[in-house]
């Protein structure tokens, strides 16, 4: 008979008791009451639900479950990890609330700062997910330690980052929106340097939280936020579908999405809807809509800088981004928010790679004293910098009027690096509006007849001195795009400015 084997599971067994003990601990969050009070009556997901739908079914994977449990502080108020989203791989944080309201401790710093650092290490998106008070005032521990911050700046740029704003989220916590590419709030968020308490404290004023800070101030007025969700569920799904537009770093390629609509096709509507005279207003939205692949346009900061609208969407099936001026709001004007959106816009993209698609149909950059004083010279000469920056591919079209700066932000200029410039009929081109240039010159009846014949005969000048490439019927606008991106189907990415590193140790 052979000798019995030794077992040392009985050893085993009072280990993993107290291991699974503990893990029970660390997921608890603020408990079953808190939780229920603090989140689930007030509408919300609590933090490891929006982490779970965050996330594909059963990828997620935590990491630093068990920081802080020991001192009674479940995961230290932040619950993150690795999992995939629409089947690739991303790395995520969640604020909870319900624990010290969702306070930054030392792990807590610590756990963000590790999740940026797998997010450059892996070449992988990074989310993030707020509601919480920052920096933890009873966590006086000091010392030398990594910093989440400049972790995240230096990670921007090199892979899409995300911030969704699920509740009240100030100081230290809140700075992870500005360095984000994309910042999503539900129409119950709110953020800010400092909350109401702070400010009625160091300023004697008395304000609520969404006038300091809510959705309507971040998203219309402040244009700190990008987009408003109407709640948890609404966000996350936002955020999901806008990395579904972007590679999983700037080394990787866009993405493709199979699908009927990817091939040409002739656009009859566009002349139901496009009226001729570029004084009548026409939603260039819509029009985007009949461009792009069939339900595939999503907005980016639709409520700020309203005159120019900023998309991104599959064409062919390839992701594009698309900067077109709205001739619905101030005839498509490019005033000082407009400018700053498609600012933050290119420069967001340029680092992914994606097509340009610039659709210019404007009266040139807004004039006046409110213009002057919000700073439209600056901002639309940011707005031009960063068009002139961009690596990618550009493809432009004049639809009806393109006049002075308002064009050069565009990508208007000829020879301006665009793999395709296009123009419709009867567009309206010059260094100003013969209108409004015309009396500021004194002309006479004559001479301005003269001056709005000759602007009229834009697009054929234009094409005549390879201005433009070719001047196109507005129901071919759709194949010529495409025959503009079929252009650079072959272009390898083009190599980082900067050189991939490390987040420093």
């Amino acid at each position: 008979m052979s000798p019995k084997k030794k077992s040392f599971r009985n050893e085993w067994l009072p280990l993993l008791e107290e291991l699974e003990s503990i893990q029970k601990e660390s997921r608890a969050m603020g408990g079953p009451d808190r939780v229920a009070r603090l989140m689930h009556s007030r509408g919300k997901l609590d933090a490891r639900q929006r982490i779970e739908a965050l996330f594909d079914p059963g990828s997620f994977k935590e990491i630093g479950a068990l920081a802080s449990n020991t001192v009674g502080i479940p995961a230290d108020a932040f619950v993150c990890g690795v999992g995939k989203i629409n089947g690739r791989r991303a790395v995520a944080g969640a604020e909870d609330f319900s624990v010290l309201g969702g306070s930054i401790g030392g792990p807590g710093s610590s756990k963000r700062y590790r999740v940026a650092e797998i997010a450059m290490r892996e070449r992988i998106p990074l989310v993030m997910m707020l509601e919480g008070a920052g920096h933890r005032m009873t966590d006086t521990g000091g010392g030398r330690a990594p910093q989440d911050l400049s972790a995240m700046a230096d990670l921007k740029g090199h892979v899409p980052m995300v911030c969704m704003v699920m509740g009240a989220s100030a100081g230290h916590g809140a700075l992870a929106a500005p360095l984000s590419d994309f910042v999503i709030m539900t129409a119950y968020g709110s953020m800010f340097t400092g909350g109401p308490p702070l400010v009625k404290a160091a300023l004697g004023e008395e304000v609520t939280k969404e006038e300091l800070g809510g959705a309507k101030i971040c998203t219309e007025i402040a244009g700190s936020a990008h987009n408003v969700a109407k709640d948890d569920d609404d966000a996350i799904a936002m955020a999901r579908q806008y990395l579904s537009y972007l590679p999983q770093s700037r080394e990787a390629p866009p993405p493709r999405r199979e699908g009927a609509d990817t091939g040409p096709r002739r656009i009859e509507e566009l002349l139901d809807i496009i009226p001729p005279n570029d004084r009548k207003p026409y939603k260039m939205r819509k029009v985007i809509d009949l461009l792009v692949d069939e339900d595939s346009a999503f907005e980016f900061q639709p409520k700020y800088g309203r005159s120019l609208a900023t998309v991104l969407a599959f064409m062919g099936g390839r992701a594009v981004a698309i900067v077109a001026n709205d001739p619905m709001i101030g005839a498509g004007a490019v005033d000082s928010p407009a400018a700053i959106k498609a600012m933050d816009f290119l420069e967001m993209v340029g680092h992914f790679s994606l097509p340009v698609i610039f659709l210019a149909d404007n009266p040139g950059v807004l004039a006046g004293t409110k213009a002057e004083r919000s700073g439209i010279l600056k901002w639309g000469g940011k707005m031009f910098h960063a068009e002139r920056r961009l690596k990618n591919p550009k493809i432009h079209i004049t639809m009806r009027k393109a006049f002075g700066f308002g064009m050069v932000t565009m990508a208007g200029l000829p020879f301006d690096g665009q793999s395709l410039s296009f123009s419709l009929p009867g567009v309206n081109m010059a260094a100003m509006p013969a209108v409004a240039g015309g009396k500021a010159s004194r002309l006479d009846a004559k001479s301005q007849a003269a001056v709005e014949k000759e602007q009229r005969s834009g697009p054929y000048k234009q094409a005549d001195r390879l201005g433009c490439d070719d001047v196109l019927d507005p129901r071919e606008l759709r194949n010529g795009i495409l025959w503009g991106l079929s252009l650079s189907e072959e272009r390898a990415s083009e190599a980082p400015e900067v050189p991939l590193t490390d987040v420093p140790r």
